[in-house]
């Protein structure tokens, strides 16, 4: 894929198919396609969704969701991109109508990418902060600490320090459980009162919180100094980033099951609320999380997957990537819960009252947990650096989705050329705009950015662009296309989901969750309606997307009627199709000139004779380039040069 260095979205040449694709093997293709899938969603917004809709319950729509929408669409978005060797705005010559769905995916990815760089820029200053002998979330004795402040380190060590006053500090120690509500861990209280300073409103933005907005800077620069000149891969090195996370997962996920305490936060994990399985939020929370974890919707998928040789298997690519992924995330998810039984042991409190709901929570269990280990400080930079990992590897492929869209679309010589200056923009502009999310109430925002602009709207990109492939280009056409470039035609199991399945699933989830509606908290706080006006916004933005671009392209259709510009406004592009002349055989095999222009509307034909008029004069041209030199042995060479005077 772009990962080989080449620009994405532009059309595949012949002496540029042999490295498209290219991985070296299966396996480092299959590796950086989980590096780019697997991301920060999978250890953070996964276990907060499950804590949030109560565990188990959250688990059963997960699973439902990935098997009947997930993969599915998964492989279609892999096959759409693939056939065309195309990104995500020019395979829409599939029917230009509908090319909004492209635009949207535009929108969505520029908001995902403004705050999913919060994320990462917050791992950074982690990674900084646990350059010291003590992480300084281990004990109490902090000025920003309170006095429900309870640390699990931090305790044992005074009452070991104490013998003789054991009796004394076990009464007190009762006392101070019966008169307190709640007891809170040192890891909590640095999030909230020293990382982030919380604010009590989201109006109330305070101070820029400097050193997260200095995170921030550093965490657009790497992103930017990488995309220089394309995310180029070295090969081997897939094995050591792809990998590295499941090691450290897997330390923390052995350290933590063996923690008193941790069955109880695996049973709440594992355990459903009958209750919650029936309302339509939680269904709504595992289709969004779904798309999320997967990049479906995004523009990513598209655009990597036109970078995959023609006759590439991506069904079976598909089915290893999806699997993994969402694999990932319940391992991660025993990882954080384990840990959030054994506070909640320690703290005398349910395990759902035990942190903060958001990315908090693995800002506040993982830390707790790097502080049960030995030699900490070395573990908690080990820890970030992997999550650092996991969000610039998504990230990359957000901005330059983001660049390839603004190239492709202008497609000036000069923004060809000056391609740095517009990554270079994209960054400084999505710095600017992250720079509210660094504020006292920058929590609040991203929060609402998370729930609202890449939520829903995801789900109802995927259900347009499903309905357009299978009902206005027709599902028999793509069918046929998909056996055309992988040998074999797409399972019944995938045909039955793409036509039927996946979108009515998609219609029912959107139709309850706009009846069961429920504004959004953070902990105890309730948005107010001005705030939530602005996510529905956000939301709507990428969607409207659809609607507009469809009317601009009938408008501009030909036709007498408006029934005729919108049937040529759904009717494929001439050059819809593989890219490449070797691959188009059957129907797409190049027709007679006459034959190609009969078969349009009148408006249609002109334009195609121009075409074909302009391309039999530049074949005429080129033939009188051509010079024939007499060699001295009395040999003619003939030599195509595009330069009369050579």
């Amino acid at each position: 894929a772009y990962f080989n260095g080449a620009v994405p979205g532009e059309p595949v040449k012949k002496d540029e198919n042999s490295r498209r694709g290219n991985w070296g093997n299966q396996i480092e293709f299959v590796l950086t396609s989980v590096g780019y899938a697997v991301g920060l969603g999978n250890v953070w917004r996964f276990p907060y969704l499950c804590y949030r809709n109560g565990g188990g319950a959250f688990m059963l729509p997960y699973f439902i969701m990935l098997v009947f929408c997930g993969i599915p669409l998964f492989f279609l978005e892999l096959s759409f991109g693939q056939f065309a060797s195309l990104g995500c705005l020019g395979v829409w010559k599939i029917s230009p109508m509908f090319k909004g769905v492209g635009y949207g995916m535009m929108v969505v990815s520029t908001y995902i990418g403004i705050y999913y760089n919060v994320v990462i820029c917050i791992a950074f200053y982690y990674f900084f902060m646990s350059m010291t002998n003590l992480l300084p979330w281990t004990y109490c004795n902090n000025p920003w600490n309170t006095a429900d402040c309870s640390g699990v380190v931090g305790s044992g060590h005074q009452l070991n320090a104490s013998l003789a006053n054991a009796t004394t500090s076990l009464v007190a120690g009762v006392s101070e459980v019966v008169n307190r509500t709640k007891r809170t861990s040192p890891s909590e209280e640095y999030w909230k009162h020293y990382v982030l300073n919380i604010s009590d409103d989201i109006g109330n933005f305070g101070e820029v919180r400097l050193p997260i907005l200095g995170c921030l800077a550093v965490s657009w620069c790497v992103v930017f100094l990488c995309l220089i000149k394309g995310v180029k891969s070295s090969g081997k090195v897939v094995y050591f980033t792809a990998t590295f996370p499941y090691v450290v997962l897997t330390i923390l996920f052995i350290r933590g099951i063996t923690l008193d305490g941790a069955i109880n936060g695996i049973k709440y994990y594992l355990t459903p609320q009958w209750q919650k399985v029936l309302d339509a939020k939680v269904w709504g929370d595992a289709a969004s999380q779904i798309f999320y974890s997967l990049g479906c919707a995004w523009g990513g998928l598209i655009t990597m997957a036109s970078y995959n040789k023609f006759h590439n298997n991506c069904f079976r690519d598909s089915i290893i990537i999806s699997i993994t992924n969402c694999a990932t995330s319940v391992y991660a998810g025993f990882v954080i819960f384990s840990i959030l039984g054994f506070m909640a042991h320690h703290l005398n409190v349910p395990v759902s009252e035990v942190a903060d709901h958001g990315p908090g929570l693995a800002f506040v269990a993982y830390p707790e947990a790097l502080t049960l280990l030995p030699i900490s400080p070395l573990w908690s930079l080990l820890f970030f650096f992997m999550l650092i990992l996991l969000g610039l590897g998504t990230q990359f492929c957000l901005l330059e989705t983001l660049v390839t869209a603004v190239v492709d679309e202008i497609g000036t010589d000069w923004i060809i050329r000056h391609k740095t200056i517009v990554t270079l923009t994209v960054a400084i502009a999505g710095f600017l705009l992250g720079v509210p999310l660094t504020t006292q109430a920058g929590i609040y925002w991203l929060l609402l950015m998370d729930n609202y602009a890449a939520s829903f709207s995801l789900v109802i990109i995927s259900c347009i662009m499903c309905i357009c492939i299978m009902y206005i280009y027709g599902h028999r056409n793509y069918f046929k296309d998909v056996e055309m470039m992988l040998g074999f035609p797409p399972p019944l199991f995938f045909k039955v989901c793409w036509r039927f399945i996946s979108p009515v699933i998609i219609s029912f989830i959107l139709i309850f969750t706009v009846i069961q509606y429920k504004p959004i908290t953070y902990n105890d706080y309730v948005y107010p309606g001005w705030s939530l006006a602005i996510g529905f916004a956000m939301a709507l933005s990428s969607v409207i997307c659809i609607p507009i671009y469809a009317l601009y392209k009938i408008s501009r259709s030909p036709g007498a009627t408006f029934r005729e510009r919108l049937k040529n406004a759904c009717r494929s592009h001439p050059k819809w199709g593989p890219a490449l002349q070797e691959h188009r055989t059957g129907r797409y095999a190049p027709m007679a000139s006459e034959d190609t222009v009969e078969a349009r509307p009148l408006k249609e034909k002109e334009e195609l004779k121009e075409e074909l008029k302009e391309e039999e004069k530049e074949k005429e041209r080129k033939d009188e380039i051509s010079l024939t030199i007499q060699g001295s042995n009395g040999s003619t060479n003939t030599h195509n040069n595009p330069n009369p005077s050579a």
